[in-house]
């Protein structure tokens, strides 16, 4: 067994080359459908390490699944692939699985963001659009396989990385991954959590609402309806919905020391086309976050039957509500073999990790519910600056996720 200074040492000598590694991907501008030339040059970078990559097929099939997201239109899968990165185990099949799962699409550059795709480095920090989400976090997968290789770390079981299109778009590259089987005995979904233990998750839906009004001169009151106004009702509506959820949601362990973990966004209202004139279409876009106690088939029907109920102008006829991303929670106990491992394995690094909840959605629920994988999120860099214009990553913070991961691994399964 290797000592923690030996990690330490080995892990900062291949800091640069991992930085090198993150400029140049952070220079391909992933956005969600647009991540093909950025996986083949992963598939070439991990091709040069001692594991096996494959390039797992997409196709337009996943379109029909019941899990599927669609908030980008017309968005297209033949041709396209996630990665398999698989670290064999000398264990061989009876040897156990570790699952790592990251992400490589990115949201579009911010307004007023300089140079978003330039992987500018400044000290020990690199700026741009995916910096920790979570192009870093592939870094701290690369940075991973070659530590362990350099210190000729054999595991007894494999160590596997899906590394997956479109997660910002609802998670359809992982569902994909997910869709095809894997087994393991635990997974890592890798985000930035300043290298938080994150064992609960909440979930989120994205929802549309299309509004039918009777368009009109401003002139003519009582013979208009609005769906500009329609709109602004169901927003108050909505509004007071997630006030009542999160009353009802206190409680949840790991969530109450938040003020509010579960938020409702509107992020777009279009409508009308003149000043003077009563529009007669509307849509309204947005996302609400909601926790464990519920489901995102009951969240969507609460949605529909709160704005019936509590609207004056809404029926079944006038608006039509659909929804393009739907999450679940995704929660396992702080006390389990997976947890209760990387947190040692972060005091055994001299790095202290907390257990703590994470009040944003990601792809941990297709393994841990769906697959029946125990699944936390773990990471390098820090929320905080996702998706913002001053995006970045400490080298030095992908190096301490990569010393408490290195850990973990050899404490989980053993070494040679």
């Amino acid at each position: 067994m290797h000592t923690i200074e030996k990690i330490n040492e080995t892990a900062e000598k291949l800091l640069a080359d991992t930085r090198r590694f993150l400029c140049e991907l952070i220079r391909f501008p992933s956005t969600s459908g647009n991540e093909y030339q950025a996986m083949e040059y992963l598939y070439d970078q991990f091709d040069k390490l001692n594991v096996s990559v494959e390039k797992t097929a997409l196709s337009d099939s996943i379109k029909s699944d019941p899990d599927y997201s669609c908030p980008i239109p017309d968005i297209t899968y033949n041709g396209r692939f996630n990665l398999r990165i698989r670290k064999k185990g000398r264990g061989g099949g009876g040897g156990g699985k570790l699952l790592l799962n990251t992400h490589t699409d990115v949201v579009p550059a911010s307004e007023g963001m300089s140079d978003p795709w330039s992987g500018k480095v400044e000290d020990d920090t690199v700026y741009g659009r995916g910096a920790c989400d979570a192009k870093g976090q592939v870094a701290v997968v690369y940075l991973l396989y070659k530590l362990l290789e350099a210190l000729g770390i054999e595991l007894e079981g494999d160590l596997v990385a899906h590394l997956v299109v479109e997660e910002e778009n609802g998670g359809n590259g992982t569902l994909a991954m997910v869709r095809n089987g894997e087994t393991a005995d635990g997974c890592i979904v890798l985000e930035p959590t300043k290298c938080r233990v994150l064992t609960s998750i909440r979930g989120a839906v994205w929802f549309k609402i299309e509004f039918f009004g009777k368009a009109g001169h401003s002139g003519q009151a009582g013979q208009t309806k609005s769906a500009l106004m329609m709109a602004r009702d169901a927003i108050n509506i909505l509004e007071n919905y997630q006030a009542e959820l999160l009353k009802q949601s206190r409680g949840i362990e790991m969530f109450d020391k938040y003020p509010n973990p579960m938020p409702i966004t509107f992020g777009r209202l279009t409508s009308g086309n003149w000043p003077a004139s009563a529009p007669n279409n509307a849509v309204l876009e947005g996302v609400l976050g909601f926790l464990p106690n519920k489901t995102k088939e009951q969240i969507c029907s609460e949605i529909k039957q709160v704005l019936i109920e509590k609207s004056k102008s809404l029926n079944e006829d006038n608006f039509n509500l659909t929804f393009t991303y739907k999450h679940d929670s995704s929660v396992i106990q702080p006390d389990h073999k997976l947890v209760r491992t990387l947190t040692a394995a972060a005091e055994e690094s001299n790095l202290h990790s907390e257990i703590d909840a994470m009040t944003a959605s990601c792809d941990a629920w297709l393994y841990n519910n769906q697959l029946g994988i125990p699944t936390v999120v773990f990471g390098a860099g820090s929320l905080e600056v996702a998706h913002s214009k001053d995006e970045q990553i400490k080298m030095r913070e992908i190096g301490r996720a990569v010393r408490i991961l290195c850990c973990f691994v050899t404490k989980f399964y053993g070494v040679k």
